[in-house]
C-alpha cells in the first residue's frame, strides 16, 4: 500500500472539512441543538488543524530558511514557531 502524496491528503483534509462545514450551515438553518452545531463545529476545526499543521510537517524544510535570514517564501524558527501556535 503505497502512502498517498502529503499535497493531496491536504486537499482530502480540507475536502472533508469542507464538507462538515457545510453540514454545520444546514444544522444552523435548521435551527438543530446547539450541542449538535458546536460538536460539529469542533470537527471542523480540528479538521482544519489538522490540514495546517501537515501542510507545515510536510515542508518544515523548505519553510525555514538557513542562518535566520527570511528569503523568498521561507520562514525564520521564529516565524515557524508562531506558525505552530497559530493552530494550537
Amino acid at each position: 500500500m503505497s502512502q498517498a502524496d502529503p499535497r493531496q491528503q491536504v486537499l482530502n483534509r480540507l475536502r472533508r472539512a469542507r464538507g462538515q462545514l457545510n453540514a454545520v450551515i444546514d444544522m444552523v438553518e435548521q435551527e438543530r441543538s446547539c450541542k449538535e452545531i458546536i460538536t460539529q463545529l469542533a470537527a471542523v476545526s480540528k479538521a482544519l488543524d489538522r490540514a495546517g499543521f501537515k501542510i507545515i510537517s510536510e515542508n518544515i524544510q523548505e519553510c525555514v530558511v538557513r542562518d535566520g535570514e527570511p528569503d523568498g517564501d521561507g520562514v525564520t524558527l521564529d516565524e515557524l514557531e508562531k506558525l505552530f501556535l497559530s493552530l494550537a
